[in-house]
């Protein structure tokens, strides 16, 4: 069965809602074999049609509506991250600083012993002491992430085996 990874990072206050960076990860992460859940992807989760087109806007207009949205969007995110991540992802740069999403994810993986890899977008010591103590490796950029990955998740080579 492959490994199952998460993918976090901001989607909310992110120009492209996140997408870009978690596209170029999957390719790569599908390369080692992986199943990759990219939640900026999946914009229905478990919404209705017309709660998914919706939902943002009801944030200014109809302040009850929005938030009854964003539970079943935080349930559906944190059921998928207890009972079917392997390890997460999380890209934190100063878009992730602004929500509060991200924190909740990484949060409950550390509490469940979930190992979260971070790939710093910000300098180091402008992430927050909580997000770092959650994190089990912190990374300087995506080419060491992907050295990492290459190194702990390859799959041993065959050796021709000689009589």
């Amino acid at each position: 069965m492959p490994l199952r990874v998460y993918l976090s990072g901001a989607i909310e206050y992110s120009p492209d809602h996140g997408k870009a960076w978690r596209s170029e990860l999957t390719q790569f992460l599908a390369g080692l074999g992986h199943h990759v859940y990219d939640p900026a992807l999946d914009e229905k989760k478990n919404l209705t049609e017309e709660e998914r087109f919706n939902f943002r806007s009801w944030k200014k207009t109809d302040l009850d509506r929005f938030q009854g949205a964003l539970r079943k969007i935080i349930a559906y995110d944190l059921d998928w991250i207890e009972q079917r991540t392997d390890y997460i992802i999380c890209y934190w740069d100063e878009h992730a600083q602004r929500g509060a999403g991200t924190q909740g994810e990484l949060t409950l993986a550390h509490r469940r012993g979930i190992p979260i890899y971070l790939v710093a977008g910000v300098a180091v010591e402008q992430i927050s002491g909580w997000i770092l103590g959650c994190s089990d490796k912190v990374f300087i950029d995506f080419a060491s992430l992907h050295s990492f990955l290459n190194e702990q998740y390859s799959k041993p080579r065959a050796t021709e085996v000689t009589a």
